[in-house]
């Protein structure tokens, strides 16, 4: 197996994970990995193994996912989904947001300030000073806006609770 393939098969199905954690959408998180993939192989001679190639490889998604969403792209698409959402029937409505599994809807709830520090804390099992390097943020700032997503999540379950009783 060539080392572009060793790669691919040890990274792509984390990367892409962390991807649909930026935009919400498998195939634009696949779509991101790959132009992570091209982008790494490229520019393969640029990377000096400060760090490890997992960590260098997440950066480079996580900045192509945020890249993404500020991208016109991305700003038409949610334009166009919001029409076509409104057109649904209440019914419809309903029905697709009880599919959503409960974490994953409340965290998508979160602004990205808050997101962004849960996902690398809880899902990339980073300590709080690389996240406040990777962010470049305070340590206390990215411990405030851990606590802040963890209450908001309480509350985003506390309130579903509530509704379903």
């Amino acid at each position: 197996m060539s080392s572009i393939d060793q790669v691919m098969d040890e990274h792509s199905s984390y990367l892409v994970r962390i991807a649909y954690l930026y935009v919400k959408n498998w195939s634009t998180a696949e779509d991101i990995v790959q132009e992570v993939f091209v982008t790494y192989f490229q520019k393969s001679d640029q990377f000096r193994n400060e760090a490890s190639l997992k960590t260098y490889l997440t950066k480079i998604t996580a900045n192509r996912a945020k890249d993404y969403l500020r991208s016109w792209k991305h700003k038409k698409d949610v334009l166009f989904d919001t029409i076509f959402a409104s057109e649904k029937g209440v019914d419809e409505v309903v029905l697709e947001q009880e599919r959503l599994a409960s974490l994953e809807k409340n965290l998508f709830k979160l602004p990205l300030k808050y997101r962004e520090p849960l996902i690398l804390f809880y899902y990339d099992e980073q300590p709080i000073a690389e996240i406040a390097s990777y962010l470049d943020l305070n340590e206390n700032t990215v411990k405030t806006r851990l606590r802040r997503a963890r209450q908001q999540l309480k509350e985003f379950f506390d309130e579903e609770e509530v509704e379903s009783n």
